[in-house]
């Protein structure tokens, strides 16, 4: 474990730039983007290696680590002409995770990292910026104190929150330099009332403070819960990124964003994405203010009144969709870029391949086998086939009646219908007891992922469409509608408001998905549509695939839909099946509970044509295809009746009273149901 950090810049990269197990993915790729000449901040990967070090050594950082990362700092400040500390142009830098796959939100990440009481008047100085420099302390101090110190974030947003009230105004940006001063003091406060001690002022003490968090971050709550879910294993830890910082919290000309190089929701071949003016990444993907469209085109279809980046800031559009290109083409899949403008210049932060729907994801493939980018193999493979079901459950009934109570963005497609849940953990709760919900939240953080996972929906009041709860919820295949600011969330009594309209917990509702809306009650749902690149890629892999699929069916009309989805004949037709249907099973409750032998061939008698009208059409669907057929064997606690109307039923039809059908029934109780008075399984 001789190297344990690898550099990369726009001068010079010592990464090997495809080792994800080594410097993890977002590393990896943020030293391949600089290879290709795009602007990336300068910095350093720590390896994954030293990850595995801090977890088997009592959580020690290793000494040659301390050397190798001075030895950075320093060429990170000879490029960028700043200084770590310095009292007249102080460097600033991100420090952020980045395990082998992507888990987007799972981990942490600290940006702002360098400043102090007394760099702060630095920066200050420097930008003639004040209210740029306290707003990027007061930032530091939140996200440090959460990451590092583990305080609840919603303490420092409270206090904020409180203050705009104070003030009159509704947005962070309308805060000036004087009312950021007197927050910071707020902030120092919490921490020393937290921690007994105050915020940290040397900066190398943030720097390790900061590296620690994000190893120990692997190990948090939320990422095991992610790792489990996504079946990655533990041994793998994470890389540490550390960046020299950019900023779009500058002003007017700068600006954060994320943009995905395809829709992430529909597969469309159309940049999809949002950005906010005077802010930091964070804000976007956390969901504390609800950002603008990247395109006109996306503003134009969800008919918003706030300029779309193509609009306010057109140069910049015009140069990500060039590295939007550049960047499909080099990994040759859809691509989730973050980027940062600052004072009017194009920053790229990081590039991944983008979580997708299951729709999505078929389109995307199909598309780009047309535009020659990748194989009909690669295509199939890049499937998860678990996604898949997603694609085979019903939509809404658009004829059905709907109470639609609010709207919101369409963040991830596909609809449910569940109990309104206020917690994650009570979704899993509910979960448990086989009951469906739809968690709603102000907002998700990546400590809700075990309650998404529970959850058939999820409804969110803020985010836009690239914020945790979206990306997550496309990612699992869960209808999500998020921004839907037409509801007020109130915790303490567990509901919500929507106009006229209060929302308990325990009260069913049902989002879609695709249209934004969200409405009173249990909607109807019909069939799935399935597209056409859906049954081209199953015609690629019947190219591929070695075995053979038959499947389970044993009526007429579950034999057409195998059919159409490709099967290749019945592995079992299980002919008791046949007699759920309500007018059957009375006669093979009569079979049943008959005492004669007479009164039980009268029975048959009536099974007979229903059966042999069954075989008939399920012999002319499978059109010569193998029918494997079991003979009955019916579990008799299956069909016997339970209930009082049932053995009315019964009584009425043998002409016999309750009370014999009831002792006959104790008569033929069978203690195992899987062993008793079937004769195959006698002796």
């Amino acid at each position: 474990m001789d190297k344990l950090t690898f550099r990369f810049n726009n001068q010079s990269s010592q990464s090997r730039s495809n080792n994800k197990d080594i410097l993890g993915g977002k590393g990896a790729n943020l030293a391949q983007m600089a290879q290709m000449g795009l602007s990336v901040p300068p910095g350093f990967i720590i390896s994954t290696k030293v990850c595995e070090y801090f977890y088997k050594n009592n959580k020690k950082i290793p000494k040659k680590l301390i050397k190798q990362v001075n030895k950075e700092l320093k060429i990170i400040e000879k490029i960028s002409k700043k200084k770590f500390g310095d009292l007249s142009n102080p460097l600033l830098i991100s420090v952020r995770s980045g395990a082998r796959v992507s888990m987007p939100g799972m981990m942490d990440t600290i940006l702002n990292l360098g400043l102090n009481d007394k760099t702060v008047i630095a920066l200050k100085k420097k930008t003639s910026n004040g209210r740029f420099a306290k707003d990027s302390y007061r930032r530091f101090i939140q996200m440090y104190s959460n990451v590092v110190f583990g305080i609840e974030s919603y303490l420092f947003e409270e206090l904020i929150e409180n203050y705009k009230l104070t003030k009159g105004v509704i947005q962070d940006t309308e805060l000036e330099e004087d009312d950021w001063d007197g927050l910071i003091q707020n902030f120092k406060d919490i921490v020393k009332e937290k921690r007994k001690k105050n915020f940290p002022q040397n900066v190398n003490e943030q720097l390790w403070g900061a590296i620690s968090a994000i190893f120990l971050s692997w190990n948090s709550k939320r990422a095991k819960a992610y790792r489990k879910i996504n079946h990655i294993p533990d041994h793998w830890g994470t890389a540490v990124n550390v960046q020299s910082m950019v900023f779009g919290n500058m002003g007017k000309n700068c600006a954060t964003g994320v943009a995905f190089t395809r829709n992430p929701s529909t597969g469309e071949k159309e940049f999809f994405g949002e950005y906010l003016i005077n802010a930091q990444g964070e804000d976007v993907v956390a969901g504390t203010r609800t950002p603008q469209y990247i395109s006109k085109k996306l503003k134009n279809k969800s008919n918003s009144e706030a300029l779309s980046m193509e609009e306010s800031m057109p140069k910049i559009f015009h140069q990500l969709k060039k590295i939007f290109k550049q960047l499909e083409n080099k990994y040759k899949d859809m691509q989730d870029i973050e980027f940062t403008v600052e004072n009017n210049k194009l920053w790229i932060l990081q590039t991944r391949s983008g979580k997708r729907t299951a729709k999505a994801a078929i389109k995307i493939a199909v598309d780009m086998v047309k535009e020659k980018l990748i194989s009909n193999k690669e295509a199939v493979l890049r499937i998860d086939p678990n996604t898949l079901d997603t694609l085979l459950h019903p939509t809404l009934d658009e004829k059905a009646d709907k109470k639609v109570i609010a709207s919101g963005l369409p963040a991830s497609p596909g609809a449910a219908s569940g109990k309104v849940t206020f917690s994650a953990d009570e979704a899993v709760r509910l979960k448990e007891q086989m009951q469906d919900t739809i968690l709603v939240r102000a907002e998700t953080s990546p400590e809700d992922i075990h309650g998404m996972h529970a959850a058939k929906g999820i409804l969110t009041a803020r985010g836009g469409m690239t914020s945790h709860a979206a990306v997550i919820a496309r990612g699992m295949g869960k209808p999500c509608v998020s921004g839907s600011n037409e509801i007020n969330i109130d915790y303490d009594n567990k509901s919500f408001k929507s106009g006229n309209y209060e929302v308990k917990e325990g009260d069913v509702i049902t989002i879609d998905g695709g249209s934004g809306k969200v409405m009173l009650g249990e909607v109807p749902t019909v069939k799935p549509d399935i597209s056409g690149e859906f049954s081209k890629l199953m015609s690629w892999a019947d190219q591929f695939r070695k075995l053979k699929v038959r499947a389970n069916s044993e009526t007429p009309l579950d034999t057409k839909i195998a059919r159409e989805f490709g099967a290749e004949g019945i592995g079992l037709c299980r002919t008791e099946h046949m007699f759920f249907d309500e007018k059957r099973i009375i006669s093979v409750r009569q079979m049943i509970l008959s005492k004669t032998v007479e009164d039980r061939k009268e029975a048959l008698k009536k099974i007979l044509p229903y059966q042999k009208n069954d075989f008939v059409k399920i012999f002319k669907i499978m059109n010569g295809l193998p029918v494997t057929v079991r003979l009955l064997d019916p579990p008799l606690h299956e069909f016997l009746p339970k209930t009082d109307k049932d053995i009315d039923d019964v009584a009425k039809e043998l002409h016999m009273t309750n009370k014999d059908i009831k002792y006959r029934i104790i008569e033929l109780h069978e203690q195992n149901p899987m062993l008793g008075h079937r004769g195959c399984r006698l002796g």
